[in-house]
């Protein structure tokens, strides 16, 4: 289970000396809390995916509030709900070799602190701008407040309408984003975020592209993924979609100060029905179907790939 999941798993499911995580050939097994209650069960692997809730605390406190979304210094290309943009190469192929350098950050883009309620708490709570009043009174949010306007901005966005052809839901627990992925992908599934293993990748600096492990093409020649992008909420929510023409890529990155980060990077290969005034087109001066467009995933969005 990508690191991305695990950090907002409710304290409530998890105890330090009962985590187990394996990854193997078998798929991806998370194992948080043995037989404690309330303890979760994930598995993604050969057999299917299950995911298993138990009957803990039947209302675990969430975060109370969401932090609106800080404002930023520079151009961030934001391509499918976030991210860095990588340059694309001749002919239109992503630039993705060892020795490519780029100029970049990894902070995260949304209230990392807000976690995984459990299926049964989270659907009890109302999600839809008709009840915001509703949502404001749950979490204790002044009404008029920034925090306010960022939950009114996240329930609007989750019910705005996708492009055409586009799959897409908010989900808002980890059941509900694994039930979604697997419905579109199948049973057989492997999820992957970005990894940072040292904090100074959270400063802008130059990172190239390393040979310790080498670029991987993940999900293979299947069709689809499934993007999910975290999304500022008092609890956590993802704004989860469908693509069949995105490529997915495991890439090693390391740092001018030696860190290292196991990014993602995702590929679209067809921009043709995007917004033309997307800002991807405008600082790569391309138009819309012509070249894909790349970009790394922040660390608090998850990719599902077929395995």
């Amino acid at each position: 289970m990508p690191k991305a999941i695990i950090d907002i798993l409710h304290p409530d499911w998890v105890e330090e000396k009962s985590t187990s995580v394996s990854v193997g050939k078998g798929g991806v097994n998370v194992d948080t809390g043995k037989t404690k209650p309330g303890g979760t069960s994930v598995n993604v692997g050969k057999g299917g995916v299950n995911v298993n809730v138990g009957h803990g605390n039947p209302n675990p406190k969430p975060n109370p509030k969401p932090k609106p979304k800080p404002k930023r210094k520079g151009t961030s290309v934001s391509v499918g709900k976030g991210g860095v943009n990588v340059h694309t190469g001749p002919k239109g192929k992503p630039d993705l070799h060892q020795g490519t350098k780029f100029n970049l950050h990894f902070t995260p883009t949304s209230n990392i602190e807000a976690t995984f309620l459990p299926r049964t708490v989270a659907d009890s709570i109302p999600f839809s701008s008709n009840k915001v009043s509703d949502t404001l009174n749950e979490f204790s949010i002044t009404p008029g407040s920034d925090e306010a306007q960022t939950v009114k901005n996240t329930l609007s966005e989750c019910q705005e309408r996708g492009i055409k052809g586009e799959e897409k839901r908010c989900v808002t627990s980890l059941e509900s984003m694994v039930d979604f992925a697997t419905s579109k992908l199948g049973n057989t599934v492997d999820a992957v975020s970005t990894e940072v293993t040292k904090e100074s990748a959270l400063q802008q600096q130059q990172y190239r592209i390393s040979g310790y492990s080498g670029v991987k093409n993940l999900g293979g020649d299947h069709k689809g993924v499934v993007a999910c992008h975290k999304e500022s909420y008092p609890y956590a929510v993802f704004y989860c979609h469908k693509s069949d023409s995105t490529k997915v890529y495991s890439v090693p990155l390391e740092g001018a100060d030696g860190s290292r980060v196991k990014a993602v990077a995702v590929c679209h290969t067809d921009t043709s029905r995007w917004n033309p005034k997307h800002l991807a087109f405008k600082v790569l001066k391309v138009q819309p179907g012509t070249v894909p467009v790349c970009h790394f995933l922040p660390r608090d969005h998850v990719v599902f790939v077929p395995k």
